[in-house]
């Protein structure tokens, strides 16, 4: 078995984030793309799952200076044009395409606000336009948020699926209209992902900087979901070869692997950080891109001459859980106390 120190590490790491149920500009070198939104980062409490609360959705909100846009360019990735699309339109394009439609309408209105932010978010920052688009400050491609127009929508779905889910979906953008994240009092940029495996990551783990609203929280709903765990196999020369074509000659063979390979640091989340193979430091976020692994909590398991990697979790990690906010909305929480569980210390406000 292949570094049982690693292993035992990592199992101690998991149980630390017990119940263990459950995009990305900033990481340019491996070019790891998730299946949700992008980083431009910048202590806290932690802000443990609580009671739920009864609070009504007809509870009166601050209002903010921010005013809502009618419109919004964005910069379709499948045609190379910009669109220019109502932007209450354009959100249930995103939320159609970033959260299944078939998730409580809880968890479906708490991504409606985060998309809402993102763009206001990435239309201040960039109000000529991104770098990579210059004359959108948002894509339609997972570089920022996926956007996907009814027509396609309705292709890619099995028959009956507009009919079922669209006025669902109609009905958290609109039920939300003009609710924005802001945190004292300036808008937010709201990172997602699909399941953290019991603990998300504080935003300095990931990326660059310590975030005050991205901290490290429990999300003990995941249980349903369908990635929450993964492994990948290769063959022991494979597993070499991938790592040595990255980081030159490591002196590794199938029969060292268990001694070459140490355990270095691992996140608050319960994420492998650092490892090190033979003396050189290698982040988990560059192992998960080499094996095209689902997140950074992983252990391996060698048998002969196959290594079974194991994973826990999909995607980044940072900010909120998509499967762990539909396993709240279940539980009986609603979207308002979803989004402050998953973003430490935000207020939702309405816009003028």
């Amino acid at each position: 078995m292949l570094n049982r120190m690693i292993y035992a590490a990592v199992i101690f790491a998991m149980l630390l984030t017990i119940p263990n149920i459950s995009l990305a500009v900033l990481e340019d070198k491996f070019d790891i793309k998730d299946e949700a939104t992008t980083v431009d980062i910048e202590s806290s409490n932690e802000g443990d799952v609580k009671e739920s609360q009864d609070t009504a959705d007809d509870e009166m909100l601050e209002t903010t200076s921010i005013e809502e846009p009618d419109l919004i360019k964005v910069y379709n990735v499948k045609t190379n044009d910009v669109m220019v699309i109502d932007f209450e339109e354009y959100l249930k394009g995103v939320v159609a395409s970033e959260m299944p439609a078939e998730f409580n309408i809880e968890a479906l209105k708490a991504q409606v606000i985060t998309a809402r932010t993102y763009i206001l978010y990435r239309m201040k920052k960039y109000p000529e336009g991104q770098p990579e688009h210059t004359d959108a400050p948002v894509c339609s491609g997972t570089h920022c948020q996926v956007w996907t127009s009814q027509e396609d929508l309705i292709a890619s779905h099995d028959d009956g699926w507009y009919d079922t889910y669209w006025g669902k979906i109609e009905e958290s953008v609109n039920s939300t209209r003009g609710q924005i994240l802001t945190y004292e009092g300036k808008i937010i940029e709201p990172l997602f992902h699909s399941a953290s495996g019991g603990r998300t990551e504080n935003s300095e783990d990931v990326f660059s900087a310590s975030v005050p609203y991205l901290r490290s929280v429990e999300s003990p709903y995941e249980s349903e979901a369908p990635k929450l765990h993964g492994s990948v196999k290769v063959t022991a020369s494979d597993f070499i070869n991938k790592i040595e074509s990255v980081y030159g000659d490591l002196g590794l063979t199938e029969d060292n692997l268990d001694d070459m390979i140490v355990l270095g640091e691992v996140s608050e989340g319960g994420k492998i950080k650092t490892l090190l193979i033979n003396g050189a430091e290698v982040t988990g976020r560059e192992m998960r891109s080499i094996f095209g692994l689902n997140s950074t909590n992983f252990s391996f398991i060698q048998t002969g001459n196959e290594i079974e990697i194991v994973t826990t979790g999909y995607g980044h990690g940072v900010g909120m859980s998509q499967w762990g906010a539909d396993g709240m909305a279940e539980e009986g929480f609603n979207y308002k106390e979803i989004l402050k569980h998953y973003y430490t210390g935000v207020e939702i406000v309405s816009m003028k």
